[in-house]
C-alpha cells in the first residue's frame, strides 16, 4: 500500500525557500571544517548518523536536522518480523550512504502520537522529511534495489530543491562501523551462475530466476546475479505475448498499469529504452495510490537490467524524481 501524502505543516513552520539557503549554507560550512580540520571539527561520528527518536526529541532531531540533511524515519515495532529485515537493511544503507541522508527510527508503540500525525496504518513504513516537509517513501519491507533506487532519488531531490548536500562524516571514527558492513562477498558463485546462463540459453527463465536468486540469497550484492535476475524476470514477463494486442491495449488504457507495463517490457526487449521508460513515467503521473506505486516498481526493475550507471538511467530517475516529489 502506498503511505498517503501528507504535511508538517502543522508541526513546525518552515519556509521551503528560507530552509533551503540555510541548509546549502550550513553544508558548505561543514564541508569546509571538515577539510581544514583533515575530518574532524564539523563532521559527524558515523554512529551518529542512525539514531533512536522519541516525540519529546523529534522536532530537534527530526524537524530542525532536516535543514541540514535529509531524514530518513523508520516506524517500526519489537513485534514486527518484516521491520527486524528492514531495519538492518536501512542501518546498513544510512553507513554506505556516507551523510548523504540520516535515519531515525521510531518506536510505534511508544510513540503512538507520531504515528496518528503520519497517518500510518501498518509498518514498517518509511518516511523522509527535507527541509521540514514530510515525504512518504514506502511500506513494508521492500527489495533493496528499489530501496536504493528510492533513496538515490530522495538525495537528488533534497540536493536539487533544497541544497542539501549531505553532512560530512569523520573518517577517523570508521572503526565505529560495524564489521559486517564490510564484509567481504560470500561467493564464488560460479557453478549457479553457470547454470543461470545456461537455462537462459535453452529458453528456461524460471530456472535461470531460480539459480540467480539461489546466488542472491547468500550474496544479495552480487552485481551479475543482480543485473542476471533481472533480465531473466523481464524474459520471463514477454514471453508468449502478442505485441499487436499489448500495443493496441497500452493504446486504448493510458493508465492501465498492467497494459503500460507489458508494453514497456516489449519496449525494453526491442532496444527502445528511452521509450520504456518515459511509457512508465508517465503512467506514475497519472495514477496514483497502488496503482502509481506498481508503475514505480516496474520501472525500477526496469532499471535494474539496464545497469545503474547507464545515462538513460540516470536520466529517468531524475524525470521519476521530479514526478513522486
Amino acid at each position: 500500500m502506498q503511505p498517503r501524502n501528507m504535511s508538517m505543516s502543522g508541526v513546525v513552520d518552515l519556509a521551503a525557500v528560507k530552509a533551503a539557503g540555510e541548509a546549502r549554507q550550513k553544508a558548505e560550512q561543514a564541508r569546509a571544517e571538515a577539510a581544514r580540520s583533515g575530518g574532524g571539527g564539523g563532521a559527524v561520528a558515523p554512529s551518529s548518523l542512525v539514531t533512536d527518536v522519541d516525540e519529546a526529541g523529534f522536532e530537534r532531531d527530526v524537524l530542525q536536522r532536516s535543514t541540514e540533511v535529509p531524514v530518513v524515519i523508520d516506524f517500526w515495532a519489537e513485534w514486527c518480523e518484516p521491520c527486524k529485515q528492514l531495519g538492518p537493511l536501512l542501518e546498513r544503507l544510512t553507513r554506505e550512504y556516507n551523510g548523504r541522508f540520516v535515519l531515525a527510527k521510531v518506536d510505534v508503540d511508544a510513540n503512538q502520537m507520531l504515528m496518528q500525525q503520519f497517518g500510518i496504518q501498518g509498518i514498517p513504513a518509511v518516511f523522509a522529511v527535507v527541509a521540514g516537509q514530510a515525504l512518504p517513501l514506502f511500506q513494508g519491507a521492500a527489495p533493496e534495489a528499489q530501496i536504493r533506487a528510492t533513496l538515490d532519488q530522495l538525495v537528488q531531490v533534497a540536493e536539487e530543491r533544497f541544497g542539501l548536500t549531505g553532512i560530512a562524516v569523520d573518517p577517523a571514527d570508521a572503526g565505529e562501523v560495524p564489521a559486517e558492513a564490510a564484509e567481504e562477498p560470500a561467493g564464488p558463485y560460479d557453478a549457479l551462475l553457470e547454470a543461470a546462463v545456461r537455462a537462459l540459453d535453452a529458453n528456461d527463465f524460471a530456472g535461470a530466476v531460480q539459480a540467480y536468486k539461489n546466488v542472491l540469497v547468500d550474496d544479495p550484492a552480487n552485481t551479475e546475479a543482480k543485473l542476471g535476475l533481472a533480465q531473466a524476470e523481464l524474459l520471463s514477463r514477454v514471453q508468449g505475448l502478442d505485441p499487436q494486442q499489448v500495443r493496441k491495449a497500452a493504446a486504448e488504457s493510458p493508465s492501465d498499469v498492467a497494459a503500460q507495463s507489458a508494453a514497456a517490457d516489449l519496449d525494453l526487449v526491442g532496444g527502445h529504452v528511452e521509450d520504456a521508460f518515459g511509457r512508465l513515467i508517465d503512467t506514475v503521473r497519472r495514477t496514483a495510490g497502488d496503482d502509481r506505486d506498481a508503475a514505480r516498481v516496474r520501472l525500477l526493475e526496469l532499471f535494474e537490467v539496464i545497469g545503474g550507471d547507464d545515462p538513460r538511467v540516470t536520466a529517468a530517475r531524475t524525470a521519476l524524481a521530479r514526478v513522486l516529489f
